[in-house]
């Protein structure tokens, strides 16, 4: 593998550039103060603001700096349990809940594309689960089952028929899942950070908030590195990045880390060959890959390479020979982000 890719991700590489929002006068009161520059705390910031509501956002380095642009790309409900498991661990009517807010969430980010007019490559394509071992193929039916409980449509694909769904011999079967897409996640942020800008939302860069405490009077002092807000209420949206100004939060927090590597383009009819609905790939191992094709045409593989304190080329390397477990064919092609 070539060594001379960039160490950072196709998607920052790819968006719009944002406005500087470092440096400016902090307001010394507000309805509500969001902490967190990520999709969570831009899209509150956007939704409060078109409400009315005197917000302001405190983002600890640049906005969009963690997951939101750096992801796989590919926006699906559910989780790693499947609705059925779901019910059977936390009962009929919270396992439907929590599912149901994921088919929610799906729908969100469809709506928020639309209303905002955001130009980011959303494509719903669905995806393929895949079998990594025969013992998982009974699996595949099962999950189509229980998606099919909660209304969401699925195809088992045999192994003899997997050609018609990806370029690979690697896997033993699959699950064709509609109502999923794949995205420009930064181009969707960029989208994100304008819409609350218009909406009238107070922005703030390499702020970081130090201290939430409640007062006497119900209210809250936000305490920066730049000076104290008074604020009615406050939202926390740092998801992993949460450290501890909420200590109650942080305790209940896991962040794990996951990386991709990005090829150079590829020949039309190799991507054509490799993705030939345009969907996106999971497989059903336990530290699982996921990977899709950009509209670029680059391969985009993703897994967690690694569970220790690592570098960006220790895990390229490992998810570059994964890569070619499963698409071999892309033998000698380049890396050109990690």
């Amino acid at each position: 593998m070539n060594t001379d890719f960039e160490r950072r991700s196709l998607w920052s590489a790819t968006m719009p550039a944002l406005p500087d929002r470092s440096g400016r006068a902090l307001p010394d009161t507000a309805d509500v103060v969001v902490v967190g520059g990520g999709y969570t705390g831009i899209n509150a910031a956007r939704e409060l603001a078109r409400r009315g509501v005197g917000v302001t956002l405190l983002e600890a380095r640049t906005l969009g700096w963690g997951a939101s642009t750096r992801n796989g790309g590919i926006v699906h409900p559910g989780y790693k349990l499947g609705p059925s498991q779901l019910v059977k661990r936390y009962g009929e009517e919270t396992g439907h809940a929590l599912y149901r807010e994921t088919l929610a969430g799906y729908e969100t980010v469809k709506r928020l594309v639309t209303e905002e007019s955001i130009e980011c490559d959303f494509r719903e394509c669905g995806h393929l689960e895949l079998a990594y071992s025969p013992s998982h193929v009974p699996g595949l039916e099962h999950q189509r089952e229980s998606l099919a409980s909660m209304g969401v449509t699925s195809t088992v694909v045999p192994r003899a028929d997997l050609r018609a769904e990806i370029g690979s011999d690697a896997y033993y079967g699959g699950l064709a899942v509609s109502g999923s897409a794949l995205i420009h996640p930064g181009r969707y942020f960029a989208g994100l950070a304008a819409a609350a800008d218009r909406a009238g939302a107070d922005i703030h860069e390499a702020t970081r908030a130090r201290t939430i405490r409640r007062q006497a009077d119900g209210r809250f002092v936000v305490e920066t590195e730049r000076g104290a807000i008074l604020a009615g209420d406050v939202f926390v949206g740092t998801n992993a990045y949460t450290d501890g100004v909420v200590p109650s939060l942080r305790r209940r927090i896991i962040p794990v880390s996951s990386y991709i590597i990005a090829t150079e383009p590829l020949p039309e009819d190799l991507a054509n060959e490799i993705s030939p609905k345009g969907r996106s790939f999971f497989d059903t191992k336990n530290f699982l890959y996921y990977w899709h094709i950009s509209t670029d045409r680059r391969m985009v593989f993703g897994g967690r390479a690694s569970m220790l304190p690592t570098t960006i080329e220790h895990t390229a390397e490992i998810l570059y020979r994964g890569l070619l477990e499963v698409h071999p064919q892309l033998a000698g092609r380049r890396v050109d982000y990690a």
